[in-house]
């Protein structure tokens, strides 16, 4: 059902792009307007899954890399202070490896030396990271949904079953243009001085 969002993501190493498909996607699937227009927005800030583990993981392989492994304890603060950390990361391509540096220098600044060992590989990570946070997302917007019991379940089983497509012409419907009634459609407008 996300194929094209998964595809676009993976091309473009950045969840941000499908960011308005996600919306309308979880909107058709049988997701309320309140629930997606809440949950979406506030998961491309802080439900960011595939930034933390990367966060973590990177860190702990910079710091075994670099002939420093750390303990039970250093490891455990790490991974709170990583995750806390992805929570400031911008969405855009890279961000995450700006954001391991800085909290590298923050909470470790010993290993901050040990990140170029990663640029090299940081573009196919990005691309791993967008597809993880953006599966998050669409996850955690059915589970809301769920929980909340603002889901049409059989719409859901409609949709997936492939009964009700998503409309690619018409999933601007219902944001200012309708079906068949596009800027083509449109009248011209006197310009004003």
């Amino acid at each position: 059902y996300l194929g094209r969002e998964y595809l676009l993501i993976f091309s473009t190493s950045s969840s941000e792009a499908a960011l308005p498909r996600l919306i309308a996607k979880m909107e058709h699937l049988g997701v309320s307007k309140p629930v997606v227009g809440v949950t979406v927005p506030t998961g491309y800030s802080f439900n960011l899954d595939g930034t933390a583990i990367y966060l973590t993981m990177a860190s702990l392989f910079v710091a075994n890399a670099m002939g420093t492994p750390l303990d039970l304890g250093a490891q455990v603060s790490l991974l709170i202070f990583m995750i806390i950390a992805s929570k400031g990361a911008a969405g855009v391509t890279g961000a995450g490896l700006a954001t391991l540096a800085a909290g590298l220098q923050a909470h470790k600044p010993e290993l901050l030396g040990g990140v170029g060992m990663i640029v090299g590989i940081d573009r196919f990570m990005s691309e791993a990271r967008a597809l993880t946070n953006f599966t998050g997302n669409a996850v955690a917007t059915l589970l809301i949904g769920t929980w909340v019991k603002e889901i049409d379940n059989d719409q859901v089983g409609r949709v997936l079953s492939g009964d009700l497509p998503f409309d690619e012409q018409t999933m601007i419907a219902g944001h200012g243009e309708t079906a068949g009634h596009g800027a083509a459609d449109a009248k011209p407008v006197p310009a004003t001085v």
